[in-house]
């Protein structure tokens, strides 16, 4: 893993969008370059890159180079490159475990890219292309895109083509320093962006053909703009940064995208997960009508912390080491590490994962509290009361003043969560009289709580589900059930027949059109009947290398289409004809990640009441806007 250390601020080159345009006079002395160096040696980096401004104008150089050797991880460097036009110089730092250079070149001709940065640059960066090529190091060209070279990005890919191990990425303006400040002169739109980069990208995909040449990235350009090219998305969690230092810093920070955001529209989207969304200043702008969210798409219902690392606790029920001890709290993700203390060990997890943003991930962990130690030994887990363990904030977390911003300290608790919420569903079940109707049946754990109901003569049973083979098994098992193959979308019942129950257990988040399938399925019941939905949100699993390694080789496909909760749900479901909410539990710590809600079909006589009875009071409406029992 990376850490990139802000060595000052002072450039030989004087780029418009300059992120550090302000404070350009400000360096870090060699003491504190050090230290930070022998920081991120602490913290288990294997490389350390450094950054300004411009790293290499600085005369300790090779010293800090060298330094990092000595403590045995590699060097890199984030620079314009024109002091490694000097083939010596290059030489020098290859023999110092340079293994990494991600070089700034926004053009490619001396016109445009000397008039981007101010200066006389382009035969010296350039230069710098052709001495590090063929090294073996891991080789990366920046471009960033700007109104003035928004067009003369084939010309760039034409310059690059003969540097096969190079990757070139380009990238929008970050509102930020120079970018800021000459925001709209600098700045094109979004649109154009991703047209203009898109274009460059096929155009030297195309001009490579088979042979060996360049790849071609993107970076900071909403995925929804980069159609059949989201793969080539690249930032700084892509080339395995994990934390980041400025001058002046006490400590390193986790590296994020919180200078981004994925506004209202992207909400649900299927990209949402490893999109950068759009910069704050560029959304504060602009706002958001050029994004196009993809509705449809599957994604991960859950993600992995890998382990990696296990050492002594030594600081007991009432301490912390990352309060207390070397850890420190800031350099740790507040949502991607996850800390777990147990029998006097502390296991330290990652998870590296593009399926969920930094914003979902962490809100999974510390809003919702849905993060498991799986103890199955299988690819996938599917008895979650006997597979998982739930991971609790330790006690030491409760009061301490660092919570807001910390990873947090974990302990596994033996509690019964899925069996108690399991118990909740069944009884609901047994509950049930009259006919019912079971979209998404295939896993037969309804028809079980449903048996006596049915041998008692209280229900009628009809379930539908895609998977004949899966209905085939269940009528062998239950042959008092009226089964039928088909989807939700297309149901295979009579479309006269009405029923006073039905249910979509653990199937809302596979369907593609929720809020019509549930339209649908509302006209067919009874006055008086209940539509019961049953669902889940996504969760961490806490796993060891060689279990993580099992489950992503285990081939396991991504089957839902959204990861909506009871608040998301209730939000498709607003405007049903007559519906009640007489039934609604949220996930959140404490509980499984399974929520419920249950809306009861008014009688004419019952809509037309114009003051709610008093037990609809126990439920608050919420934003769903229906009434609540």
């Amino acid at each position: 893993m990376k850490a990139l250390l802000k060595v000052g601020y002072g450039c030989n080159d004087h780029c418009t969008f300059c992120h550090t345009l302000d404070v350009r006079e400000v360096q870090g002395s060699d003491a504190e370059v050090r230290a930070k160096i022998r920081r991120a040696k602490e913290l288990g980096h294997t490389m350390v890159v450094l950054s300004g401004g411009e790293p290499t104008i600085r005369g300790e150089l090779m010293a800090w180079a060298e330094y990092v050797a000595e403590l045995d991880m590699d060097f890199g460097l984030v620079t314009n490159g024109r002091l490694l036009a000097y083939p010596d110089v290059v030489e020098q730092l290859l023999e110092r475990r340079l293994r990494y250079v991600y070089l700034s070149l926004h053009g490619g001709s001396r016109r445009v890219h000397d008039l981007l940065v101010r200066a006389r640059a382009f035969d010296e960066s350039y230069g710098a292309l052709k001495n590090l090529s063929g090294t073996g190091i891991d080789l990366h060209v920046n471009c960033v895109v700007t109104k003035q070279n928004v067009d003369k990005l084939r010309e760039l890919v034409d310059a690059v083509m003969p540097y096969p191990d190079a990757t070139v990425k380009m990238s929008m303006v970050e509102p930020k320093g120079g970018g800021d400040k000459h925001f709209r002169r600098l700045m094109p739109s979004v649109t154009e962006v991703a047209e203009k980069v898109a274009d460059a990208i096929r155009y030297g995909e195309a001009k490579r053909g088979d042979a060996a040449g360049p790849r071609f990235a993107h970076g900071a350009i909403p995925l929804c703009l980069m159609p059949g090219l989201e793969d080539r998305y690249d930032d700084l969690k892509t080339h395995r940064y994990a934390t980041m230092v400025e001058v002046g810093e006490g400590d390193f920070f986790p590296v994020d995208d919180r200078n981004k955001l994925q506004p209202e529209p992207c909400r649900g989207c299927a990209l949402a997960g490893p999109c950068p969304g759009l910069y704050k200043g560029y959304h504060e702008a602009h706002g958001d009508e050029e994004l196009r969210p993809v509705s449809e798409g599957p994604r991960a219902n859950s993600f992995d912390y890998v382990l990696e690392s296990m050492i002594e606790d030594r600081f007991g029920p009432d301490g912390c080491a990352l309060r207390d001890g070397p850890l420190g709290v800031t350099p740790w993700d507040r949502g991607r590490h996850l800390f777990v203390r147990h029998q006097g060990k502390l296991a330290r997890f990652r998870a590296t994962t593009r399926d969920f943003s930094d914003v979902a991930i962490e809100a999974t962990k510390h809003g919702v509290g849905q993060v498991y130690y799986d103890i199955s030994g299988k690819v996938a887990p599917d008895d979650f009361g006997k597979d998982l363990v739930p991971l609790r904030p330790a006690g030491v977390c409760g009061e301490c003043a660092e919570r807001a911003h910390c990873a947090g300290m974990m302990e596994p608790r033996m509690e019964r969560v899925f069996a108690e919420d399991e118990a909740e569903l069944e009884a609901l079940l047994a509950g049930l009289e009259g006919d019912v109707l079971d979209v998404g049946c295939g896993d037969g754990r309804s028809l079980v709580a449903l048996t006596d109901s049915a041998a008692e003569g209280r229900i009628h049973y009809t379930g539908v589900d895609p998977n004949a083979e899966a209905l085939r098994t269940l009528a062998r098992a239950h042959p008092w059930a009226e089964l039928h193959t088909g989807t939700a979308e297309a149901l295979p019942v009579d479309a006269d027949r009405r029923f006073d129950h039905v249910l979509l257990l653990r199937s809302w988040n596979h369907l593609r059109e929720a809020r019509s399938v549930a339209a649908g399925l509302w006209e067919r019941l009874r006055p008086g009947g209940s539509l019961l939905i049953v669902d889940d949100v996504p969760f961490g699993l806490a796993r060891t290398r060689k279990a993580t390694a099992r489950a992503q080789a285990g081939g396991a496909e991504w089957e839902h289409l959204r990861n909506d909760d009871a608040s998301m749900a209730l939000e498709r479901l607003d405007g049903l004809a007559g519906a009640t909410l007489s039934l609604r539990r949220d996930v959140g710590i404490g509980t499984s990640n399974r929520w419920i809600l249950r809306l009861v079909r008014e009688s004419p006589a019952e809509a037309a009441e114009v003051t709610p009875r008093a037990d609809r009071a126990e439920i608050p409406q919420g934003r769903s806007g229906m009434r609540s029992r």
